[in-house]
């Protein structure tokens, strides 16, 4: 289910401009702006590798804090100044590219129905990273960790169920071991209940992406070391709880609570804080569920193959022992909650070939509001239509280009849930009725609405994922056009070359051409 507001389509239209411009800077494939929870993930990684190093080489006591990380840090070229840079650039990243990622999947709307639970376990996440981040600052324990430890304790001493103050641990003089200690656990215990959140959020998500393409994830590291060496991180002299802090250079992305506390009130940023996480929790619940299709198995035709189980990108299929008992048979099963009514699996099943001479194509997984015989069945019809006429078939994607504009009196268009839904060879079964070219509109690469079908398509089309369309088919009558809405142009473009094509009869190739 769509979530949509008044004025939300020109919003999402204008980001999708901007996720397009991303695309002919860096392609496709390395378009961060698709990859931002891989790469949130990579700066976490980063985060708790460099985070170990420094928790091994320093010492971490009330006492020596100050003195090991001056002494470990001195020099701006050295390793250590390096790490400490490269720890706290990971964090500055991480909070900025997981902000990032919740607000593209709100503004795309995949909050709610199968994407309710991700989203529901990534919104915690948010609240436990700033916590490890601010705590961060006061391991450190030089004046701006001062600062943040004091004004954190005067903003919780603002709650009404804490028995004694915690501002007056700050005023003996100086912080004790145990009080630190407390610190180190802030620090380091959180980030472990962060690994298990993480892990815990994408559960139902096959296939997750955990890390980004290597070409993106070394330019996010390179990126990162060149900041840590242009600009290194330093301290800004020791604590001194006799004195209150004076100007600091704060981390105003990390630590922005404590100035806005300062601005305000303490209970004015607690409503701020807690009624922002009650309202991104609330989200999914605002609007009822719409029930959705979801994929039927038919013990009859399903052979256990397992290619829906594998294809499906949320994790919604199963394979458990065939009901007739036979020793080694299995069969597909559906969990409803979880299936996204993409038609992926549909796809992929073997069974799903258009030329079985089964008057009915009932096959071993289908989408009941959408049979896949239904579409043979208007793809026939409308073939004999336009026999002894130019006629040229275009498959698309509901969530993709308009193909609907590009309806013509030769041009037959079929839009799909999701154009991994189309068993490959729909491709040749075209052809041979009559159709003098056949055109796949899938999503842009990584722009898929749901995940994988853009990216299985390919594969099953390029022959390197089965069910593939053959080698035989002539390939200079079919192509493959990645397009998002408003990239109806390149749709059009790949028409146009197939019509030419069929104009000159020019001889196949071994490829199929790509728009």
């Amino acid at each position: 289910m769509q979530y949509t507001l008044p004025g939300r389509h020109g919003v999402q239209q204008v980001y999708q401009q901007l996720e397009h411009a991303f695309d002919r800077a860096f392609g496709g494939r390395l378009n961060p702006l698709k990859h931002l929870g891989a790469v949130a993930f990579l700066l976490f990684w980063l985060l708790a590798l460099s985070g170990a190093v420094l928790y091994v080489m320093l010492d971490i006591s009330a006492g020596g804090a100050y003195r090991s990380i001056e002494e470990f840090s001195r020099d701006t070229a050295s390793p250590g100044s390096i790490l400490r840079g490269l720890h706290r650039y990971s964090a500055d990243g991480f909070i900025a590219v997981a902000v990032a990622h919740l607000a593209r999947e709100w503004l795309l709307g995949r909050f709610n129905g199968f994407r309710r639970f991700s989203w529901l376990t990534g919104v915690p996440l948010l609240p436990l990273a700033f916590v490890c981040a601010i705590g961060g600052f006061w391991l450190n324990w030089d004046r701006l960790g001062q600062y943040s430890a004091v004004a954190t304790a005067e903003w919780l001493d603002a709650m009404p169920f804490l028995a004694s103050p915690l501002a007056r641990n700050f005023l003996g003089g100086a912080v004790n071991d145990r009080l630190f200690s407390l610190f180190v656990f802030v620090h380091i215990g959180v980030p472990l209940l962060l690994v298990f959140g993480l892990w815990f959020h994408i559960q139902r998500i096959a296939r997750a992406e955990v890390f980004p393409p290597r070409a993106l994830g070394i330019g996010t590291a390179v990126t990162l070391l060149a900041m840590a060496l242009a600009l290194p991180v330093r301290s800004q002299g020791p604590a001194d709880l006799a004195t209150v802090p004076g100007p600091l250079a704060l981390d105003w992305w990390l630590l922005f609570i404590h100035p806005l506390t300062a601005a305000t009130s303490a209970g004015f940023v607690w409503a701020l804080v807690l009624g922002s996480v009650a309202g991104l929790v609330a989200l999914p619940f605002l609007r009822p569920r719409v029930p959705r299709a979801v994929a039927r198995v038919d013990s009859a035709h399903c052979n256990g193959c397992r290619r829906c189980a594998e294809d499906c990108p949320y994790a919604a299929i199963a394979m458990v022992p065939h009901p007739n008992g036979r020793r080694g048979v299995q069969l597909a099963r559906v969990d409803a909650d979880l299936c996204a009514s993409c038609g992926i699996c549909v796809g992929s099943c073997p069974s799903s070939t258009p030329f079985r001479s089964t008057e009915r194509l009932e096959t071993g997984i289908d989408m009941p509001q959408w049979p896949i015989d239904a579409l043979r069945r208007r793809l026939e019809t409308q073939l004999a239509a336009a026999r002894g006429a130019p006629c040229f078939v275009v498959f698309g994607c509901d969530h993709g280009a308009r193909i609907d504009t590009l309806a013509s009196r030769d041009t037959l268009t079929f839009s799909l849930a999701c154009t991994g839904m189309l068993p490959p060879s729909f491709v040749e079964y075209a052809l041979r009725g009559g159709a003098d070219g056949v055109v796949v509109a899938a999503c842009r690469e990584g722009g898929c609405e749901f995940r994988l079908g853009e990216r299985w398509t390919a594969q099953r089309l390029g022959g390197e994922r089965e069910p593939h369309l053959r080698r035989a088919v002539p390939a200079d009558r079919w192509a493959f056009a990645p397009a998002n809405t408003g990239d109806e142009a390149a749709v059009r473009a790949a028409l146009e070359r197939l019509r030419r094509f069929a104009r000159a009869d020019s001889p196949p190739r071994r490829q199929g051409a790509i728009a």
